[in-house]
């Protein structure tokens, strides 16, 4: 029998290798790693699933709202922070804003003007304004200033497009009035939905507000947009609404705090943070 040519031998050891590979990595590899993981860690690798009353409320490590069926806060739960993971801690689309701290600038919806689908135009708004607009919110529901630095007192970023012969507050859509009457002896106008105000030099005004009272974590979005925990910080300063709002002691509100407040991984990676969902349960069970 004649020996088959070379390139024969080459293609088909190719082909032996690859189903090989396919059988071990495609077939037996996961076989295992699940059996050993549904052996070992069975609830992790079902996704740490939190049960009460043999019903699932949640998970250990994917966040979740606390809000009525209009999307408000309900006033008895500690809220969780902001999310750009679908429409909120959606595991299927973890993700986060891709927003940085240059994208200080509004796109202000044009009124009767429609998207690409046909909708009403709504616009865009930047990071800072998403920013600002969190803050202020918070502040509102718990009784705080949500002042920041860059933020005007409506909740928008405080940015002006400066002109030779005028300042525009960008963030602002007339007739709103401006969060400054004059910049450098420019008088400073409302916007208008659908003008360019590109040509201008971008001006964010830190304004006079000090330190928030408002923490970073309550207004921005974690990078999975899944994160189930908060900082001590935003936990405390909820505990007054919570503790009015079920009849509790603050004291032992705090106290629940404390209790489910996870140190720092391995000693000093990260800071002190609190799980939301296990402490709300917690609340609950009082």
């Amino acid at each position: 029998m004649e020996r088959m040519p070379s390139w024969i031998r080459q293609h088909l050891a190719a082909v032996r290798a690859v189903a090989v590979l396919t059988v071990l990595l495609g077939l037996v590899y996961p076989l295992v790693t699940t059996g050993v993981a549904q052996a070992l860690f069975n609830g992790e690798a079902n996704g740490s699933i939190v049960q009460v009353g043999g019903k699932d409320v949640g998970s250990a490590v994917i966040g979740q709202s606390f809000t009525d069926a209009d999307g408000k806060p309900v006033r008895r739960y500690f809220q969780s922070r902001p999310s750009a993971a679908g429409d909120g801690y959606d595991p299927t689309s973890t993700s986060a804003s891709n927003l940085g701290p240059e994208d200080v600038i509004d796109v202000l919806p044009v009124p009767g003007a429609k998207d690409a689908e046909g909708n009403p135009d709504e616009g865009r708004q930047s990071l800072l304004t998403q920013v600002c607009a969190r803050s202020k919110a918070v502040g509102e529901l718990e009784g705080v200033s949500g002042a920041r630095p860059y933020c005007t007192s409506d909740g928008v970023g405080a940015v002006l497009k400066v002109f030779p012969d005028r300042a525009v507050s960008v963030n602002q859509a007339c007739p709103a009035a401006p969060f400054v009457a004059a910049y450098q002896g420019l008088k400073v106008e409302c916007a208008k939905p659908g003008e360019d105000y590109a040509a201008g030099r971008t001006v964010p005004v830190r304004g006079n507000a000090g330190t928030p009272a408002v923490p970073a974590d309550a207004v921005t979005a974690s990078g999975s947009g899944l994160d189930p925990h908060i900082s001590v910080a935003y936990a405390r300063l909820q505990a007054p609404r919570v503790a009015k709002e079920r009849g509790l002691p603050l004291d032992r509100v705090k106290a629940l705090i404390d209790e489910h407040t996870t140190g720092r991984t391995l000693g000093f990676m990260g800071e002190p943070a609190v799980n939301v969902l296990e402490l709300n349960l917690a609340l609950d069970r009082r």
